[in-house]
């Protein structure tokens, strides 16, 4: 069933116990471009086996996404977050690695591909804060962010950018080893305890429980597989997403809306019939 509508969506859902898988489709109002919504220009951003192949590759990128994320990490929590984080869902996962759900205060949550705000090294495994890299590369590159300032952020956090000779990356301060953002690149996997947790609270709602997605196209498997897996079981399933996605034909009911207004009305239905288990925001 797709409805422009959020009645019938809305009234599948109250009252269930859910688990909401969101994806770059909740950040738009943040923000944040997404990757495949509708305008979206089509790109392939790095892989782990070219982040790794070289100094060249690691230089473009941190010198694309230092300007990013400079930008980037000044957005704050839309409605749609906050609807979520006061409908307290059995388990939020999240394809997302902006880090606005946390700031948002959801409770109970998987960063399936991990946080762009932190950064591990990839030889002693240390993890540190995001924020601190970001003043390294500042202070190796004057003058950087300032010349380059007019240039738009992408999905990932960076911009397009292709002239990044002279560009400074500075390497782990522990051990000399190459750093890394700490989130999933194309070419890896997540690692499998975040996926069987996923699984765990997928498989735990049965026929009564809801699998609510929440802007995503679904394109990737590493989203996918938990549509799939609700399906299966006979655990209903709404896709609330602008335009179609992968999971459309395993869904009970889609909604081609944007996300913030659905979510924000599914949370004052929970909240007028006692079923939110989070303070209003």
């Amino acid at each position: 069933m797709t409805s422009a509508s959020a009645g019938p969506a809305l009234d599948l859902l109250r009252g269930r116990r859910l688990v909401v898988l969101t994806g770059a489709g909740l950040s738009t109002d943040s923000g944040i471009p997404d990757y495949r919504g509708p305008g979206s220009v089509p790109r392939a951003p790095m892989t782990y086996q070219e982040f790794v192949s070289g100094p060249a590759a690691r230089q473009r990128y941190w010198a694309r996404t230092h300007l990013g994320w400079g930008r980037m990490r000044r957005a704050e929590p839309n409605a749609g977050h906050h609807a979520i984080a006061t409908l307290d869902p059995e388990l939020l996962i999240t394809q997302n690695v902006d880090g606005l759900h946390e700031a948002a205060g959801t409770s109970s949550m998987v960063a399936l591909h991990g946080r762009i705000a932190d950064v591990v090294c990839l030889s002693c495994r240390r993890t540190t804060a995001r924020a601190q890299l970001h003043d390294r590369l500042t202070a190796a590159n004057p003058g950087w962010a300032e010349t380059h300032a007019a240039l738009a952020v992408r999905p990932d956090g960076d911009v397009d950018l292709e002239d990044t000779d002279g560009f400074v990356v500075p390497d782990c301060d522990a051990c000399g080893g190459v750093l890394k953002p700490d989130v999933v690149f194309f070419g890896e996997n997540v690692p499998a305890p975040r996926v069987q947790r996923c699984y765990d609270a997928v498989d735990a709602l049965g026929p009564d429980g809801a699998l609510l997605v929440a802007g995503s196209s679904l394109t990737v498997m590493s989203g996918l597989r938990f549509v799939r897996r609700a399906a299966k079981a006979g655990t209903p399933v709404v896709i609330l997403n602008r335009g179609a996605t992968r999971g459309d034909d395993l869904a009970t009911c889609t909604v081609d809306r944007g996300c913030s207004e659905f979510l924000t009305a599914l949370a004052r239905a929970a909240e007028v019939s006692g079923l939110s288990r989070a303070p209003a925001r």
